[in-house]
């Protein structure tokens, strides 16, 4: 014996914030058989503290240890002020350079032609047929390499031999 008139019950999920403030205002809705409450969300936002406010923390403490003239291991980590390993190297490489004019300007060089190359290559990226025309290029290359150099024993030979000459060509090797 069921009733005509069916209740429907409809729960909705939205994005925003929950205001716990103004939840506690209003009026509890369970006289209503057809209201369902819920305990408030907690947001993970919420629990732990930001990080301006971390950053302060830190900035009092350490005014205190300025004031004071103390600091205890327990309330400040100490810093070790030791450089790593490949900042001896880079100053030690750097030390050794004649021509630090001309190093310093082909490094310049070469990240200006990086940063126009990455935006040379988005320009295309953001053209409709470009990427999928070098997509296929490139798939059709790299079938056609395999083909030529990898399939068969005697030119998987031959690549591996041009591969080593062309290294002991490079680093000067005999």
């Amino acid at each position: 014996m069921a009733s005509a008139s069916s209740t429907a019950l409809s729960l909705s999920s939205s994005s925003t914030f929950v205001d716990h403030k103004a939840l506690a205002r209003q009026k509890p809705l369970a006289s209503s058989p057809q209201c369902l409450t819920l305990p408030p969300l907690t947001f993970q936002s919420q629990i732990r503290p930001s990080m301006k406010t971390l950053y302060y923390q830190n900035m009092a403490r350490n005014v205190v240890v300025m004031a004071t003239g103390t600091e205890t291991p327990t309330e400040l980590v100490t810093t070790t002020t030791e450089t790593p390993e490949i900042t001896k190297i880079v100053q030690e490489a750097w030390d050794r350079v004649e021509d630090k004019y001309a190093v310093s300007t082909l490094a310049l060089v070469v990240v200006v032609a990086l940063w126009g190359s990455t935006g040379i290559i988005s320009a295309i990226d953001r053209l409709p047929l470009i990427p999928v025309i070098l997509e296929l290029v490139g798939i059709g290359y790299t079938a056609w390499f395999a083909y030529k150099n990898l399939i068969f024993k005697p030119d998987r030979e031959a690549l591996v031999q041009k591969i080593s000459d062309t290294y002991k060509e490079i680093t000067g090797s005999s």
